[in-house]
């Protein structure tokens, strides 16, 4: 089955983010509120200036993630968390709806910024994803910027795997009990004005993870996705969102059953995924402009900025945000 064409003319451009589902309110005291806010809004200033000077929808998604992986309030990049073994393993993917080119990597440690590892996958290799030490050596070849491990380490997340690692030594499953371990995911998602989406995402993954572990943000389809239609960006419990096939599926429900991006995102977040014991969210951006925020957790980084440059920004579930005026979706 052939998918519907993308509109010949955008109706206006559009940049949709986040930095995570699963925000607890006791967890944010009020400087990490305000920093994680000021840093949303720097993202989607970033993401804007590309689509504003007529750039692609590419370019603007991985400016946005770029701002989102320097900055340590998530879990992504500086922010990212640490593995069983005291690492911070990081991951990451971009799509290009109008040629479904992608490109992801997983597992690398010195990249300061996955994203743009992720892109030069994509335009630079014969490849879709590419993992750890050979990774790391293809971004040694394409110049992609390294940095010693230690860029990564926080003290704050530095302090979650202390706590994780006493946890399992008391008995407690820490591991099995999101959503502490994956909040500060970040992704962005973004319409052109040539009516072009892209979709990209960004992670440090779980705290605590083991054994090379790799989640649904670096997987085309499970947390990453974009087509003529539709781009969706996924954070959340990531082994539920790669057996749903979460991003694909909003995206194949607007494409195929020509459903609203709202009530396509919903059905998965919102119904197949806690079905099967999984939460998280999404962002998700339709190609008349429709976007859709989705959450099951008690908050999610999120914002968006259209045309006229004004960042809207929330993160607890009780903050009500602006949609888009073409936006039928609601959170």
């Amino acid at each position: 089955m052939l998918l519907p064409a993308a509109p010949a003319l955008a109706a206006e451009p559009v940049l949709v983010i986040h930095g995570g589902a699963g925000v607890i309110r006791a967890d944010l005291d009020p400087a990490q509120e305000r920093d994680a806010r000021a840093a949303l809004e720097r993202a989607l200033r970033a993401g804007h200036a590309v689509l504003a000077a007529g750039g692609p929808a590419l370019d603007a998604v991985q400016a946005a993630i770029v701002v989102l992986e320097d900055d340590p309030s998530f879990n992504a990049g500086h922010g990212a968390v640490f593995t069983h073994d005291g690492y911070n393993e990081l991951d990451a993917a971009l799509m290009d709806g109008a040629t479904l080119r992608a490109g992801a990597v997983a597992g690398v440690r010195r990249v300061k910024n996955p994203i743009a590892l992720a892109r030069a996958v994509m335009e630079r290799s014969r490849h879709v994803m590419l993992t750890g030490a050979g990774a790391e050596a293809f971004a040694q070849e394409v110049g992609t910027e390294l940095v010693d491990p230690a860029y990564f380490r926080t003290e704050r997340r530095w302090k979650q795997l202390q706590k994780a690692l006493r946890d399992e030594a008391g008995g407690q499953a820490y591991v099995d009990t999101p959503p502490a371990q994956y909040t500060g995911t970040v992704g962005a998602v973004a319409l052109d004005r040539a009516g072009r989406l892209a979709a990209g995402t960004s992670t440090g993954g779980m705290t605590n993870k083991r054994y090379g572990r790799v989640g649904d943000a670096p997987i085309i389809g499970a947390g990453t996705y974009a087509n003529a239609v539709c781009a969706v960006s996924g954070t959340g419990w990531g082994e539920f969102y790669i057996r749903t096939a979460a991003a694909h599926d909003i995206c194949a429900r607007v494409a195929y059953l020509r459903q609203p991006v709202a009530a396509a995102a919903d059905a998965v977040i919102n119904a197949a995924i806690p079905k099967l014991g999984g939460d998280g969210g999404a962002i998700a951006l339709a190609a008349d402009g429709s976007i859709a925020l989705p959450f099951n957790t008690d908050g999610m980084h999120r914002g968006w900025i259209g045309a006229d440059g004004v960042p809207h920004v929330a993160i607890f579930a009780d903050e009500t945000l602006p949609l888009p005026a073409a936006a039928d979706a609601a959170e």
